[in-house]
């Protein structure tokens, strides 16, 4: 198949499918006398899992990492679990973090009541020193 064409079938933009390539997630297609991407089903079925794991958050480097695990479907998955698991723990962490944040708006917006910009509670908020 075309770039164009997998790139309907995946949902992944054709930058994005060239740019895969390019950083060597994706192989490189053998190309038709015009120098025509041709794509088959195995390229299509890695890209599925490619924009699976990033839509699920995935850095470049682990999906690397899971991809190089997948072409080795006998061996143990420790090495897949502890890439998940990793990540997992980013996932909590950034959650933290934004329920931080909203805690942090909510009083600001509950200390607001209006007024001016000179009285103004986000305002002056956003002005103090961030804390640690």
């Amino acid at each position: 198949m075309s770039i164009g064409e997998l790139s309907k079938r995946t949902a992944v933009k054709v930058p994005t499918i060239r740019y895969y390539e390019q950083i060597g997630l994706l192989p490189e297609p053998p190309r038709t006398d015009g120098q025509q991407r041709r794509y088959g089903t195995a390229a299509q079925e890695r890209l599925n899992f490619i924009r699976h794991a990033r839509t699920l958050g995935f850095e470049v480097d682990d999906i690397r990492e899971l991809l190089t695990l997948a072409a080795h479907p006998s061996e143990p998955c420790a090495h897949a679990d502890e890439i998940a698991a990793r990540h997992l723990a980013a996932v909590e962490k950034r959650i933290e973090q934004l329920q931080a944040l909203k805690g942090e708006l909510e009083r600001m917006l509950e200390a607001c009541h209006g007024g001016s910009v000179a009285e103004c509670q986000v305002i002056e908020s956003l002005s103090l020193p961030v804390p640690q």
